[in-house]
């Protein structure tokens, strides 16, 4: 068997001469490059296999967490004149205190008594509205008075009726009895003429007998003409009777309705009286307005309105104040692609302006100089950017952010997804694939379910 090991032609053949043939001859200097690059080669190995921190990183600038800390302009209510300036720029000014004065330029607010004016306008009408409130009363009792006399002279006809009735009775038996005395003393004068025609009477007891006739025959007239006049005492007690019904509802309806009237005019009266309350309500309080005031704790920013004399318009911006004591957060703004990987909690490392910091994304733990937070909430609409907003808070487990921390300063935030090997990572780049948004729990859920 040939050795081949030992057939070297570098023993037959000197290569001394030959300056190309020396550079493939083989060196300590080459095998050390060559060990140099294979521990290289499986350190990069060994690279890839790392854990790697998969993150997002977006731009945002920091903010108020509540809707009330976040800088404000301040507005004028009124439409007005600047009068007076109280503060300058950079001040800090409590809740309530006076900003600037200003004054009307409206015509119809110009009376400096215009309050006090007012005030007598609404007392009047106040008291007119009372005074239709006693003629109501008044009227009132006058309905009540009439019910009251209406009920005693109905019961006084009612009883003048019945003694009508009782004397139309009380003369039919008189007439009835007038009649049988006058049938009787018919009988008997009847009786005494025959007896005198007989001689059986003197002519004196038949004349006496003729004069008694008479006086039963008046007798008998006088008690029909009682009868009469009792019948006519009747029918004017029944038409007296129906005269105070409707006597007592002609003046029942008058009393009503001076009553009614009264009160259509106090409720004109007290309608009046409210609007004037209201206006002199808002009189009142756009007194007020003319001193603009600070409606929270803050710093003056910035003047938007400047000078004495100078008109200003109703609802224009004044000046802008900052909420002092506000709670701070961080508005970001996240790729629609990279909106599934976030959801509230996730954990995000932030490097504020102004403050220097060595970051490695991937190895949060190796950073230096960045500040945690913890996402608190995600919009779920796109802005005009075209990108969602993310608000992130301090995160009460880090160091906290730091006290110079002003709000508008900017702020890169990167925020932590999971953890995987950074081969998966370099695959997910070059393919363009999102990240895993998958948690380890949802992971081995998933894993239990198979």
């Amino acid at each position: 068997m040939l050795n081949i090991s030992k057939n070297n032609i570098e023993k037959g053949v000197s290569f001394d001469g030959f300056k190309s043939f020396s550079m493939t001859k083989p060196t300590d200097e080459s095998k050390q490059r060559i060990r140099v690059l294979l521990w290289f080669l499986l350190g990069m190995v060994l690279f890839i296999f790392l854990p790697w921190t998969q993150n997002v990183r977006s731009n945002g600038y920091v903010t108020a967490l509540r809707p009330d800390q976040r800088p404000q302009t301040v507005h004028s209510v009124l439409a007005g004149r600047i009068e007076k300036w109280y503060v300058s720029e950079g001040d800090y000014v409590t809740k309530g205190d006076t900003i600037l004065l200003i004054s009307e330029v409206k015509d119809e607010y110009f009376d400096p008594q215009l309050l006090e004016r007012t005030k007598l306008q609404v007392d009047a009408k106040v008291l007119s509205a009372k005074s239709y409130e006693q003629k109501v009363l008044a009227q009132e009792i006058q309905v009540d008075a009439l019910k009251s006399n209406n009920t005693l002279r109905k019961e006084q006809a009612t009883n003048r009726l019945r003694m009508a009735e009782l004397k139309v009775q009380s003369d039919s038996i008189r007439f009835e009895q007038s009649k049988v005395n006058f049938q009787v003393g018919q009988q008997q004068l009847d009786r005494a003429e025959k007896l005198y025609q007989d001689g059986l009477r003197s002519l004196t007891d038949f004349e006496t007998r003729k004069l008694r006739f008479q006086e039963v025959q008046a007798g008998l007239i006088a008690a029909e003409n009682n009868l009469l006049s009792s019948q006519n005492e009747l029918l004017a007690a029944r038409i007296e009777l129906n005269a105070i019904d409707n006597d007592f509802r002609d003046r029942m309806a008058k009393a009503e309705s001076e009553k009614y009237s009264a009160l259509s005019a106090q409720y004109d009266a007290e309608a009046t009286a409210t609007k004037l309350k209201n206006q002199f309500t808002n009189y009142e309080f756009r007194t007020g307005y003319r001193h603009i005031l600070a409606p929270q704790d803050g710093y003056i920013t910035k003047a938007i309105q400047v000078g004495i004399g100078e008109t200003i318009k109703e609802g224009a911006e004044i000046i802008s104040i900052l909420p002092a004591d506000a709670q701070l957060a961080v508005e970001m703004y996240v790729e629609p692609v990279d909106l599934p990987l976030l959801r509230p909690g996730n954990k995000v490392r932030f490097i504020f302006d102004g403050w220097p910091a060595i970051v490695f994304s991937g190895w949060p733990q190796f950073s230096n100089g960045t500040f945690g937070g913890k996402v608190k909430a995600i919009d779920n609409f796109a802005g005009e950017n075209n990108k969602y907003r993310v608000i992130v808070v301090e995160d009460p487990e880090e160091d906290p952010w730091p006290y110079a921390l002003k709000i508008g300063s900017g702020a890169d935030g990167i925020a932590l997804l999971n953890d995987v090997p950074i081969w998966y990572e370099i695959w997910r780049q070059l393919n363009g694939f999102p990240a895993d948004y998958y948690t380890r729990k949802e992971k081995k859920a998933n894993k239990d379910k198979l």
